[in-house]
Formats: C-alpha cells, structure tokens, sequence
C-alpha cells in the first residue's frame, strides 16, 4: 500500500514539474515575441492615374521607406524626431508626348502610419536628363493600402505637386509651396497596377536627454517656435 501511495505521489509531482516547464517555456516564448519591436514602413511599386487629368502617360511610384524614429537631429532638438525615417522612393514618369521617361530618385527623411496610410516626405538627390531642376528639394507623398489586391487594386496615392500645394498671392500666378517634413495631401488618384503595403506602427515615446533622465518636449505650438 504505502509502495503503490509512493508512485502515485511520484507520478503526480513529474506531470506537475512537467506542466510547470512546459508553461514556463510558452511564457518565455510569449515574453520573446512581444518584445520584437513593430517598424512602421511603406514598400512597393505601383502605376497610378490622375483622376482630374486624362492622358496617355504612365506613372508610377515606388518605396523603400522605414521608419527611424530619433535618429535625425536637428539643431534645437538633439533628439531628432520620432517621425524620422530612412530609405528611398523612385518617381517614373513616361510622357507620351515627348516618348521618353523622367526618373527621380529621393532619400526619405520622415513617416508617419496610420492603420492602412501613410505620409512621408524625401529629398530629391537625382533628376534624369530633361526632368524638372529639383535635386534637394523636399516633396510629399501619400499612400492608402486598400489590402489583399484581387484584380482591380484599391490602393491609392496623393503627393504634393501637380496644383496641390499653392501659393496664390494676388494677381501671380501661384507658386508651389516649400514641403515640411511628413506633410502631403490625401491619396487622391486610384492605383492602376502593382500595389503598396502599409505596415502601421505608433509613434515611440521621446528619449530622455543626455544629462536629465526626462524626456524632451517638442515644440506643440508655434508659440513654442518663437525664440523671444
């Protein structure tokens, strides 16, 4: 009686010590998967129309933008900012008038997620011959991710040139506006081939500085940009 008590005592403890490991196990595994940090980025290539302007050209966009919050510093914020990104975009555009293709190729600089959009700007750092005199100048873009593409795609994307970023001043005519980091117009003109993922991600929490432990505040107003 009292060897039969014993190895049931005994049993009992191993699948006790064994449920325990495994649960210790899934819980380690579970703690590893959540500390994997979520980037927010925006990549692929797509054809698109403009849905107030019909033509015969073809054009399209393409991204390899990550973000990279706190890694661009800026004179009066050591930080940098917590929309600061990195990668490059490409702009084709095929005139069907003149049969000959324009490329631009850019640096991003900033991104900012939505669940299914994004905004991000980029600097121009290469024109090809005949393209528009823009190397170093900073230009928006939009993305909607519309999902799994089946047929039609219901991505779309808005950028901020082509008369949405005017400056009308009097009887002049309209010059376009200088671009600040992450802004762009909606995305505004339909997707047509190829397609983009949006890949949301919240934006991190400042670092604390160097000497303090605290964080630092940003600028939330223009008030806070007056230096008087």
């Amino acid at each position: 009686m009292t060897s039969l008590l014993l190895r049931r005592t005994v049993a009992g403890l191993t699948v006790l010590a064994t449920g325990l490991t495994l649960s210790s196990a899934a819980v380690a595994a579970t703690g590893h998967r959540e500390e994997k940090p979520v980037s927010a980025s925006v990549v692929g290539s797509a054809e698109f129309v403009l849905p107030y302007y019909k033509d015969n050209d073809t054009r399209s966009f393409t991204f390899d933008a990550h973000g990279a919050p706190y890694s661009r510093p800026l004179p009066t914020i050591p930080t940098g900012l917590p929309t600061d990104a990195q990668g490059t975009i490409t702009i084709s555009h095929y005139s069907a008038e003149r049969n000959i293709t324009y490329t631009s190729k850019g640096s991003v600089d900033c991104l900012v997620t939505g669940p299914r959009t994004a905004t991000l700007t980029a600097v121009i750092t290469e024109v090809s011959p005949g393209g528009p005199p823009i190397v170093g100048h900073r230009i928006g873009l939009s993305v909607y991710d519309g999902g799994r593409d089946k047929g039609r795609s219901a991505d779309r994307v808005g950028f901020s040139w082509n008369g949405v970023n005017l400056l009308p001043e009097g009887d002049a005519y309209p010059e376009e506006a200088p671009v600040g980091t992450c802004m762009a117009p909606a995305p505004y003109a339909p997707v047509t081939g190829g397609g983009y993922t949006v890949t949301h991600a919240e934006l991190p929490p400042l670092p604390p500085t160097p000497d303090q432990h605290q964080p630092m505040r940003l600028p939330t107003s223009t008030a806070d940009l007056d230096p008087s």
